[in-house]
């Protein structure tokens, strides 16, 4: 996410001095809160005596970059001429003072630029294999299709499967209209990839491999922002671009993963507008405390926060799950209000924001959602209302008398379909091999096979008596677990140190996870799950920032920390190595295939 000058201080402040990366100033997990500065006449008997015990005062912190830590690096950052760095140099590395410069000062956008590089070759590598119609791609590839040519979506004559996959073979496309069950928005983006590259699995899947690849770009800026550390950033990118159930998901043409970026994505542009915001009251505070004018200055034009809600209404016209983000994600924006005001100095920074900020947020949240929901759903409007001749219900309200005819009759049909649609997933409980209950997704459970098959020797690839083929939606065991733990101490930061970033993890986290445990009775799946694994992702990387440990610690407790923390890096890389094959259905021994069934409910 860009927005680096909303992050611009008058401070000054230099995170340069390792390179541009902020390791000097990491402002990790256990970084302390920002405290006021002690009164001037504290005893200095006092400071005298606690300093024998190594008690050292902390830093006073402008007002200014309480609001809005500076970031690492970046133009209005980075200086003019970057110093050498000392590792390089003890390194015997020498680097062009001109070429050093550059890469520390956009480092912010090379190094996440780099790891979605290195994303997009895992998503997009052989992205038409397997070359067949895998699990819910039956219906979505199709509808994409349906949507692009028609508007609506359609119910396809049998055997349409086998003519699509077959060379030469017309799309058996016709206009009948179909009963669908989720928005339209997902499904337009993979038609999207269709239209470029046809009727075909890398055509269905291009798009949505697209938005993965762009997740973990976001997710490394993301980080980076949140935790202003560019290495943390790029940390958090890698972990995302080896889960395995994002792998998965970004290589298939579900709806899960069009969900997960449009969340994402919100959730970053919230991001942009709370630094945005709080550039802006400092400027007006002047580096002051100011509690008259921190209690009734409005916060201005949020253009970040629109856009937010922009992505929340996608999200809702990509699946109806989007609606519990709506919610959170407007309670979350309006609550980091609370905070500036507070920390401005508002003597009730509570009914402030209920007098300022709240209808703004309902409008740029919620209303705009329902703008772009409806708005979505235009190629449905658009078909016909004749009889038989439209998308599904389209005609519904057609001479149809109501209580309310200054409705226009198509919202009233819409408002028809959706109640049957609302009927249809409250009561969905027919049995399936691969359901799941939401307690068992954060310990992988019960992952789901998207494609499976047994060839033998000599064929599609196998070398042995018996192979196996499959495509697994599974996260990478190791990274899910640390998540577990990660999870654990972000509860612990927010609810006894109350810090504001472990709050908004477990915030996206609970939008996305919370609600299916209303719907237990109702077949659900893991690879649900995909939507909140940026969360989980960001959980870990603090977790990891915790082990490096916080600016001013010990050289001894720098190593063991960054060791501790590399050492749990690698062991995520290579357990994604190692469950790599069973992630892109690549054709391994029945030997290697068992050894990487770890329990039997993976079978």
């Amino acid at each position: 996410m860009n927005g680096d000058t909303a992050a611009r201080t008058p401070t000054g402040t230099d995170h340069t001095a390792q390179g541009g990366l902020g390791l000097a100033d990491l402002p990790t997990a256990e970084a302390p809160a920002p405290r006021v500065p002690e009164p001037a006449d504290a005893p200095t008997g006092w400071r005298q005596r606690l300093a024998g015990f190594g008690y050292t005062a902390r830093p006073t912190v402008p007002l200014a970059d309480r609001l809005v830590p500076p970031m690492p690096d970046g133009p209005g950052v980075t200086p003019a001429v970057v110093p050498p760095s000392p590792l390089l140099s003890r390194l015997g590395i020498s680097v062009p003072a001109g070429l050093w410069t550059f890469l520390c000062r956009w480092a912010g956008w090379l190094g996440p630029l780099a790891v979605a590089l290195f994303a997009g070759i895992l998503r997009f590598t052989n992205l038409g294999q397997p070359h067949a119609i895998i699990f819910d791609e039956t219906y979505y590839a199709k509808d994409a299709y349906a949507l692009w040519h028609g508007g609506y979506e359609i119910n396809w004559p049998d055997g349409a499967n086998e003519k699509i996959m077959t060379p030469g073979e017309p799309v058996p496309y016709r206009a009948m209209a179909s009963y669908v069950v989720h928005p339209p928005v997902g499904k337009w983006i993979i038609g999207f990839g269709e239209v470029l590259f046809g009727m075909n699995p890398f055509g269905w899947r291009f798009a949505v491999a697209l938005l993965g690849t762009l997740s973990v770009l976001m997710v490394a800026r993301i980080a980076r922002r949140l935790f202003r550390s560019t290495l943390l950033g790029c940390v958090a990118g890698l972990l995302l671009s080896v889960d395995g159930l994002h792998l998965v998901l970004s290589r298939a043409a579900l709806l899960d993963l069009v969900v997960m970026f449009w969340i994402l994505a919100a959730f970053g542009f919230l991001l942009l507008d709370r630094d945005r915001t709080r550039a802006r009251l400092a400027r007006l505070l002047d580096g002051v405390e100011n509690a008259q004018l921190a209690q009734r200055v409005n916060l201005g034009w949020r253009p970040y926060r629109i856009a937010a809600g922009v992505c929340v209404g996608l999200t809702c016209a990509t699946k109806w799950s989007g609606l519990y983000v709506a919610a959170a994600f407007g309670t979350m924006t309006v609550l980091w209000d609370v905070g500036a005001r507070r920390l401005a100095g508002a003597p009730n920074p509570y009914l402030a924001a209920l007098r300022r900020d709240v209808v703004p947020a309902f409008v740029s949240i919620v209303v705009l959602s329902v703008v772009v929901y409806l708005t979505s759903w235009w190629g449905w409007f658009a078909s016909s209302n004749a009889p038989g001749q439209g998308g599904w219900g389209r005609d519904w309200a057609v001479g149809r008398s109501t209580d309310y005819p200054w409705i226009p009759e198509g919202l009233r049909a819409l408002w028809h379909y959706h109640s049957t649609v609302y009927e249809f997933h409250t009561h969905l409980s027919d049995p399936h091999t691969y359901q799941s209950n939401p307690w068992s997704w954060l310990v992988l459970g019960r992952p789901v096979s998207f494609y499976y098959e047994s060839p033998k020797q000599g064929a599609n690839g196998c070398t042995a008596v018996e192979c196996a083929r499959e495509v697994l939606g599974i996260g990478t065991p190791l990274l899910w677990w640390a998540a577990v733990v990660a999870l654990v101490y972000c509860l612990w930061r927010w609810a006894v140190r109350r810090d504001w970033r472990a709050g908004a993890l477990l915030c996206g986290l609970a939008a996305g996870y919370l609600p299916w445990f209303a719907y237990q009775q109702r077949t659900i799946f893991l690879f649900y799950a995909v939507v909140f694994v940026p969360f989980l992702v960001l959980a870990v990387t603090m977790l990891i920032g915790a082990l490096i440990g916080p600016q001013g610690v010990s050289r001894e407790r720098r190593i063991i920390g960054s060791t501790a923390a590399g050492l749990l890096v690698l062991l995520i890389v290579w357990n994604f190595l190692f469950f790599f094959p069973l992630f892109t259905g690549q054709t391994i021994p029945m030997s290697d295939w068992r050894q990487r069934m770890w329990f039997n409910s993976w079978i």
